[in-house]
């Protein structure tokens, strides 16, 4: 029995010391950040700073691996099999929380498959409209809308996409009537809306700035239920419908099972990076607004996204195979 007692005692023993190595001795090898999209575009250059900060304050390199592809599911796919060893990461979209409302085949479950890291930033949306359209505020455009039923069309970057699904809750929320046109890609939305040829669009303000900057397209409000800091003077839309709110976010998050005291070296470190002066102003140029929630902060929020968007991807009948 004694014997017993001291084998397992060893064993305890052992296995604290092993954390505890686990926690102080980390990383003691290369760190790979998975990022769901191609390489030059906002997501990948915000990877990328993040990986060079991050490398220096590690002492380990960070690497950066860009796996496109199905709606960022390929990425998630293999962040959630991976190791959960801390050297696998992904820097997340809202599409990790978006994708099992509207794919009627996803391969992993956003919230039991991963462990929230950080939520890096908000991605700035904002709701504007063609200059032809006679409205200035998103009161006068919710007055438009009502008084024309049906005659006006907003652009989409595709469906299923957080831009579609914020103009069909715009639609709910605000009791109003437009017709979906889906574009593939930012790029020929804004043209046709520049055009006129689409009245309405919801879009990324690193996408839309330069267009309403030089007046071709007019800009309403911002998406988020505060004001954005990158541009602070451009209202919110639930200062006419009370209760919008989308943001539309990046994140780290790290296969589940990973070590709590790894989770909280990578918070803490990417939380100190995004209070640098310089890393601010490089994401306001990409239209970011840093954030740097802990870890329980982040997961509350993912679990609340899901259930947002999961239902008004329900209520607009809103399904891809």
């Amino acid at each position: 029995m004694i014997k017993k007692l001291l084998t397992g005692l060893c064993l305890t023993t052992s296995l604290v010391a092993g954390t505890t190595y686990a926690a102080t001795d980390y990383p003691t090898r290369p760190i790979t950040v998975v990022v769901p999209f191609s390489p030059g575009g906002a997501t990948d250059i915000l990877a990328r700073l993040l990986g060079e900060r991050l490398a220096e304050k590690l002492g380990q390199p960070v690497v950066v691996e860009n796996k496109p592809g199905a709606g960022t599911m390929i990425a998630s796919n293999h962040v959630a099999r991976a190791k959960p060893d801390g050297y696998t990461f992904l820097l997340a979209a809202s599409s990790l929380g978006i994708a099992p409302s509207i794919y009627s085949k996803v391969d992993y479950d956003p919230v039991k498959d991963f462990t929230a890291v950080t939520q890096v930033a908000s991605v700035v949306h904002v709701l504007e409209v063609a200059p032809s359209l006679p409205v200035k505020t998103v009161q006068e455009l919710i007055t438009y809308l009502k008084a024309h039923p049906g005659e006006v069309s907003y652009a989409s970057v595709g469906v299923g996409t957080s831009t579609h699904l914020e103009a069909e809750m715009f639609k709910s929320m605000a009791g109003v009537e437009m017709q979906e046109i889906p574009y593939k890609g930012s790029a020929p939305a804004l043209t046709d809306l520049v055009a006129g040829r689409v009245q309405v669009m919801f879009d990324a303000w690193a996408s839309s700035g330069p267009f309403a900057k030089s007046g071709k397209t007019r800009v309403l409000a911002v998406t988020t239920d505060t004001p954005s800091k990158s541009v602070p003077d451009i209202p919110t839309i639930s200062t006419a419908v009370p209760g919008f709110s989308a943001m539309p976010w990046l994140g780290l998050v790290a296969p589940a099972g990973t070590p709590a005291p790894i989770v909280d070296k990578i918070y803490t470190e990417v939380a100190a990076i995004l209070k640098e002066p310089a890393v601010q102003e490089k994401f306001t140029s990409l239209g970011l607004d840093a954030i740097g929630s802990d870890p329980a902060t982040f997961a509350a929020f993912i679990e609340k996204d899901i259930k947002t968007w999961g239902k008004v991807a329900k209520d607009a009948n809103i399904r891809l195979d």
